[in-house]
């Protein structure tokens, strides 16, 4: 039944924006989603990201028969679309891999093994569907909000030392190597995320169930709340609204080697093409969720989480695409969906309602200072500043203190019987 609802809430939530965006006259995220069966996808690398996530309920014979199987029908789509000069792009065949195996679900499996089967399929998709609707979000929030309010943020990021202006001037120093590695890391998220996830379901083939909480839940928690707040919340960034980027829209061209002037913030009005995505920074809130769910994982894959984590701050911040407050936001508002989430599944816990419901106080309290006090955050910095990252820490420790208290303990060694001498 929870499955079940959670279906139906999906595909409301996809209807409804998919008739959003066609009265702003856009292809919603259904019809996006429903042409890359035949067209050059957007993504290759997250549809075949998306069925790794559906084989895990598969044993390995029938996983390598499915991938086998995609490689040979991207390799067809390759040539065909090679001989019509036509876009080109892989990931039609993991697409067709995994709306067969929902077919396949539906028809040849019974019971429990239907169901496992549905659910594999409906994780892939799920992921696939969050992008989706990520970037038709995106489009609505730059056609219903006609002004944002970059400068009240810019202005209570003097607090914290304006750090998208310090980043931003130490990634042009790293030249073009760093900014492709950067690059790659902030745009291939979903695939980090995937390795996570694809590890913590390692085991769903063969104990036949799924664990209580894996990352994809966080992830897609994340996805679904965070466009609302950018709806009430209106931010493009620093490299558009205070740099080339941003055109004649743009205060002035200062990003990233002049610190903006500390003046009264006002709304200002922004174009109609360029998301409010900023406030709260989703990639940030998305690589603290990496990072947290890697920490039980092989060495590996701890350090593949950390370094995704500092790369997409070094990212977010270095491009330009959001301020040092979004951040701040980000990671409390992934550790209060992440409390939320984990006391759900230990029947509602106290402790962890609690935490979450502390850490949207201090969410809600951060973003109301943020547009309501940014001068006086600003002139009294040295005050503000290290208020703004203890709000945060608490959270941090609060959650830690917390999940401890929820991890099981290893059980002490048996201590060794005394035996008598003999005399």
């Amino acid at each position: 039944m929870l499955w079940a609802g959670v279906a139906a809430v999906a595909l409301a939530f996809l209807v409804a924006l998919e008739i959003a965006a066609r009265h702003y006259g856009m292809r919603g995220p259904i019809t996006n989603q429903v042409r890359e069966v035949v067209f050059a996808p957007k993504s290759g690398p997250l549809l075949y990201a998306g069925m790794a996530l559906m084989s895990v309920v598969l044993p390995w014979r029938e996983r390598l028969i499915a991938f086998g199987v995609a490689a040979g029908i991207d390799v067809v789509f390759f040539l065909v679309r090679w001989a019509a000069d036509a876009k080109m792009m892989f990931g039609n065949g993991a697409l067709w891999v995994t709306l067969a195996c929902a077919v396949i679900a539906v028809t040849r499996r019974t019971g429990r093994e239907r169901a496992l089967l549905l659910k594999g399929v409906g994780l892939g998709l799920l992921l696939v569907a969050g992008r989706k609707t990520g970037d038709t979000w995106l489009l609505i929030t730059s056609r219903t909000r006609p002004t944002v309010l970059d400068q009240y943020v810019a202005t209570a990021d003097h607090a914290l030392g304006n750090p998208s202006w310090v980043v931003g001037r130490l990634v042009e120093a790293t030249g073009t190597v760093g900014n492709h590695i950067l690059d790659y890391v902030y745009i291939q998220l979903a695939v980090a995320a995937v390795l996570v996830t694809v590890y913590q379901l390692r085991n769903v083939a063969a104990e036949r169930r799924f664990p209580q909480h894996h990352l994809v839940r966080t992830f897609l928690v994340i996805g679904l709340l965070g466009p609302g707040i950018y709806m009430i919340y209106p931010v493009v960034g620093p490299i558009f609204a205070y740099g080339a980027d941003g055109g004649h829209w743009a205060v002035a061209d200062l990003w990233p080697n002049t610190v903006t002037p500390l003046t009264a913030p006002q709304h200002m009005p922004f174009n109609d093409f360029t998301p409010r995505n900023c406030m709260p920074s989703l990639h940030t809130a998305w690589a603290t969720a990496i990072f947290i769910h890697s920490r039980k994982g092989p060495r590996l894959l701890r350090y593949g989480g950390t370094f995704w984590l500092i790369a997409t701050l070094g990212a977010t911040l270095g491009f330009g695409y959001h301020y040092g407050t979004d951040i701040v936001t980000g990671v409390i508002f992934t550790l209060m969906i992440e409390a939320a989430l984990r006391a759900q599944t230990r029947d509602w816990d106290r402790a962890g309602l609690q935490l979450a419901a502390y850490a949207a106080v201090v969410f809600t309290t951060l973003l109301l200072a943020f547009r309501y006090l940014p001068m006086q955050i600003a002139e009294h910095r040295w005050f503000s500043g290290p208020l703004i990252l203890l709000a945060m820490l608490s959270v941090i420790y609060g959650y830690v203190r917390v999940t401890r208290q929820w991890d099981p303990k290893p059980a002490p060694a048996p201590r060794p019987e005394l035996q008598p001498e003999p005399v």
